[in-house]
């Protein structure tokens, strides 16, 4: 391979450009960025893949996105997308959310209101897997709190916000744990142990933050919040079985299925409406299974054309140790995801990248998985156009950038990570296998 080939074509990132610069300058321009759906931007994108390159013919160039669309990582995370929809779906249909949030809800100490409901949605976005529907299940309740104690709304949609960034960040069934495990080709249980370890004091910071910024405001009493623990059951049955290592689809699957069959028990579910159920959590997750395909293609597409080449030699160029590649990938993630505002993209588009930057420069993969999820994580809670802080503005009338000073978790998030990478944190002594 000649120098030039190595050093690859800066024009061939042209369509990634293009799907960045879709969904970003719509919203810029129209102040909305939900006028863009990520699957039209994409289609576009792939579309101006597929026409660029005159030496290869249409029906080459279509073999080799459908080889990249098709390729074994892009159909495992598809695979898994859809059985995280099934069992969110059918775990949220039988009571297992409002269950989960009142049972939380029930030991707050009304001293410790904004920890609480920090601590409250960490452990339902680690269970349920979803930022988007942590905020959604806990705004109204955050909404409530404010108004009940005069704690700023601003302050209640932050702590709401960092709570579910933490579980999206952690979770098994997170489909940016998802992304970045396949990317990276490392086990789910030993990304969340690496990971976990390295956010944890992110996550104890922000509870003695929002208890310092917070003492003197209570109330008597928060209402009754009725709860049935065996509804919770699923949750921890997923979380317990993914971190002792069993197979991912096996957790995923047993979950739907133990979830379902206590929903039948309890009259939540005739068979039919289980069917149903468990098929809605599927069709949940098609836009992001079909993003993930699309994405994968015109990477193949840009990947032959010399794009990747390109950008891993800019990259590595500019890289001279270990350390330095560690905030390469941090770097990349984190304008992806400003980009694009949603994480779990954003670890698509970057982690073949970051994979081939870990290889060169012997980076465990668990440590750049973990920077990959945490950075990416990190800026969907801070950027006001991202869909976690337009839902929590939303509902509770007032602007995205005013949540963002108390954004506390995510800054937190960041800050460990740029830690754990000055400081090489964890040491791993061999390999992940």
């Amino acid at each position: 391979m000649t120098d030039k080939q190595k050093q690859g074509s800066l024009l061939a990132l042209l369509p990634l450009l293009i799907f960045v610069l879709l969904f970003i300058g719509n919203g810029i321009i129209s102040g909305d960025f939900s006028n863009m759906p990520l699957n039209v931007a994409i289609i576009i994108a792939v579309a101006v893949a597929l026409a660029m390159n005159r030496k290869e013919t249409l029906s080459n160039k279509l073999d080799i996105f459908a080889k990249g669309a098709g390729h074994p990582n892009i159909m495992l995370m598809v695979v898994i997308f859809i059985l995280a929809g099934a069992f969110a779906e059918t775990a949220k249909g039988m009571g297992a959310v409002d269950s989960t949030v009142n049972m939380g809800l029930s030991f707050i100490p009304t001293n410790f209101l904004m920890v609480g409901l920090f601590i409250v949605g960490c452990f339902i976005s680690i269970s349920m897997g979803t930022s988007m529907g942590t905020v959604a299940a806990l705004a109204p309740i955050g909404i409530g709190i404010a108004e009940q104690t005069g704690i700023s709304m601003a302050l209640a949609m932050g702590t709401v916000m960092g709570g579910a960034m933490f579980g999206d960040n952690l979770s098994m069934i997170s489909d940016t744990t998802i992304a970045a495990v396949r990317t990276q080709k490392t086990k789910m249980n030993d990304k969340f142990k690496t990971n976990f370890f390295i956010v944890l004091p992110g996550a104890i910071v922000t509870a003695i933050i929002l208890w310092l910024v917070t003492r003197g405001n209570e109330i008597q009493t928060l209402g009754e919040y009725p709860f049935h623990f065996i509804k919770v059951l699923p949750y921890i049955l997923v979380l317990v079985a993914a971190l002792v290592g069993i197979n991912v689809f096996i957790v995923l699957l047993g979950g739907t299925i133990f979830a379902g069959i206590i929903g039948l028990i309890d009259g939540s579910y005739t068979a039919t409406g289980l069917i149903k159920t468990v098929s809605q959590g599927i069709i949940n997750m098609e836009d992001i299974a079909i993003v993930a395909v699309l994405i994968g293609g015109m990477i193949g597409i840009i990947q032959h054309n010399g794009g990747i080449d390109w950008l891993l030699h800019f990259v590595t160029s500019k890289l001279r140790t270990k350390k330095g590649a560690e905030f390469g990938i941090a770097g990349l993630v984190s304008v992806a995801d400003i980009a694009t505002a949603n994480n779990t993209i954003s670890i698509i588009m970057t982690g073949p990248l970051a994979k081939n930057i870990a290889d060169e420069y012997k980076i465990d993969p668990r440590k750049s998985a973990s920077i990959l999820d945490i950075f990416a994580s990190c800026w969907q809670g801070i950027v006001p156009y991202g869909g976690q802080m337009l839902v929590a503005s939303g509902l509770a009338a007032i602007l995205p950038v005013s949540i963002m000073p108390f954004s506390f978790y995510p800054m937190a998030l960041g800050i460990c990570g740029i830690l754990a990478i000055l400081f090489d944190f964890p040491r791993f002594h061999k390999k992940n296998s």
